[in-house]
């Protein structure tokens, strides 16, 4: 049973193909998001900072192009909260109890839900990215083709890491609760701080000091820096500001994201290591 996850991740996908009305809302509402939201967010800001010019050589961006890089950062999110609503699911229906008695190790169950909602996650920042740049969002500007597929494959990177810690965590909530009315009401505490707290749609540099230390904590603030960094660049102004960020900035964004991401597993490998469903 060593590809045993692999059964659990092609079973969570076929789930989510089937289920036509969880596909096209979670595919719609992230271009939803950006076409109205977006653009409504996206003139007032513009309007309000055009008389800050930019520094000399660096690149403006207006605020749909910022605020894109964030879209993909709360879509993650939701995605991945909502990710081991399933397996609340397969509680309630007895196929919990059939895949702990199998001989598959419990730890593969936890896998295949997590890489299927990474799946997830990678669809959804693909459409974002796609129809962004529809309505003009400026992603890569200026980079090589090369340079674009490294970029690409670098916010997948992020995503991925993001997404597997998210993915963990709401696994371990659901493995301890009952009704899916719990995890919903979990998740709705935990998003809009998590959202709002963090760089996702202005900078937080104009926040009290008590926000901006959370949101150093916040894994969404490190998730936006790296799509930010590989979407529009290092140096770029935005909202009013400048924004710059280098290599070591980057790879320290990776690394929390890396070291939330094993503390997730450690605490989900512990919970179905004792889960007992009757």
């Amino acid at each position: 049973m060593a590809w045993g996850f692999l059964t659990v991740y092609w079973r969570e996908m076929i789930r989510y193909v089937r289920f036509r009305t969880q596909l096209f809302s979670s595919l719609l509402q992230p271009a939803l998001w950006m076409a109205f939201f977006g653009i409504a967010m996206s003139s007032n800001f513009d309007r309000f900072t055009s008389s800050i010019p930019a520094p000399a050589g660096v690149i403006p961006l207006d605020y749909l192009t910022f605020m894109a890089a964030g879209v993909i950062a709360m879509t993650t999110l939701f995605t991945s909260l909502f990710g081991g609503m399933s397996l609340l699911f397969d509680k309630n229906w007895g196929l919990m109890r059939e895949m702990l008695a199998s001989p598959m190790p419990r730890t593969h169950i936890m896998l295949g839900v997590s890489l299927s909602g990474m799946t997830k996650s990678f669809i959804q920042a693909s459409i974002i990215m796609g129809f962004g740049l529809l309505l003009g969002v400026q992603f890569f500007p200026g980079y090589s083709a090369a340079r674009i597929a490294l970029s690409i494959l670098g916010i997948f990177a992020f995503v991925g890491a993001f997404s597997l810690g998210f993915l963990l965590f709401s696994s371990t909530i659901s493995m301890r609760l009952e009704s899916p009315e719990g995890l919903q009401g979990i998740i709705t505490l935990l998003t809009l701080p998590l959202f709002f707290v963090s760089n996702a749609l202005y900078p937080i540099q104009a926040f009290p000091a008590f926000l901006q230390t959370l949101s150093i904590f916040n894994p969404l603030t490190h998730l936006v820096n790296g799509i930010r960094y590989f979407a529009l660049g290092g140096d770029f102004f935005a909202v009013g500001a400048r924004y710059t960020t280098s290599t070591v900035d980057v790879l320290g964004s990776f690394a929390y994201l890396a070291v939330f991401a094993a503390v997730m597993y450690l605490l989900a490998r512990r919970t179905f290591e004792r889960a007992v469903v009757t």
